[in-house]
């Protein structure tokens, strides 16, 4: 089975630092793959390489058997790579079910601004805005639909922004640490969330909460100082002790 998303001998050097180094990252379909590492390991320059915000010094990236390396952020957008942020980028003054239903505009027609409210009264395309309620209603957000963003608890901000992610109809989803900033007590709501996406779709999550992650990962990867320090189930992970040194710690369950 050939990788829904893949890197070779991924590089970026900013000047003399090497940021990452020789990364070789493969996700099947369907994978549920985590990518961790101490802070400064490059995990978001890794991210932001994948999805084109910045261009590798040297290395590939394929997107389903495509050489995406060169392409900007929208064009591997529409060709099914998206994410998220570790601080999320919402609108705060539309409601989910306005926001939600502009991307899904936008993907089907691809001229619509997303900051143009008055497109949700002006198109009245029932067959979007019931795709929309119907995402939300998955994501748990169907009660809050018709509140402005801003009035949204914080994970549900996080969820909401999944939402839209997932209103490309995305092959990879890269959750760029999704619990960040999200109060223990809507974390397992968000891991149910998780749990939920569609099997087709390659996710690779970004997280500190190690707690997600094993629950969440069927493979993870190590990053350290820019490089693959080892990839393995959450087991193998665990019980590295190379692992439990720069990352983990002696006392990791």
């Amino acid at each position: 089975m050939k990788p829904m998303l893949q890197t070779t001998d991924l590089c970026k050097s900013f000047g003399g630092l090497k940021v990452t180094q020789s990364v070789n990252l493969s996700l099947e379909a369907g994978a549920r793959h985590a990518l961790i590492g101490p802070n400064g390991a490059g995990k978001t320059t890794l991210i932001n390489q994948l999805t084109g915000v910045l261009r590798p010094s040297s290395g590939a990236i394929w997107l389903d058997g495509e050489d995406i390396t060169a392409l900007p952020p929208y064009k591997r957008a529409r060709r099914g790579l998206a994410r998220t942020f570790q601080i999320n980028s919402l609108f705060p003054h539309l409601t989910p079910l306005e926001a939600v239903t502009a991307v899904i505009c936008e993907r089907e027609q691809g001229n619509l601004s997303l900051l143009d409210r008055r497109f949700f009264k002006l198109t009245r395309r029932r067959k979007e805005i019931d795709e929309a309620h119907a995402l939300l209603e998955r994501l748990n957000l169907a009660d809050d639909c018709q509140r402005q963003t801003r009035e949204l608890a914080y994970g549900k901000q996080r969820l909401l922004e999944m939402a839209l992610a997932l209103a490309l109809r995305p092959k990879v989803l890269l959750l760029d640490e999704p619990a960040a900033g999200v109060p223990e007590g809507e974390s397992d709501e968000l891991l149910a969330v998780l749990a939920e996406l569609p099997q087709e779709i390659s996710i690779l999550l970004i997280e500190h909460d190690m707690s997600l992650v094993f629950r969440f990962a069927q493979r993870i990867t190590v990053l350290v100082s820019g490089a693959e320090l080892v990839s393995g189930t959450p087991a193998e992970i665990a019980g590295d002790p190379r692992v439990q040194e720069v990352y983990l710690g002696k006392h990791h369950d």
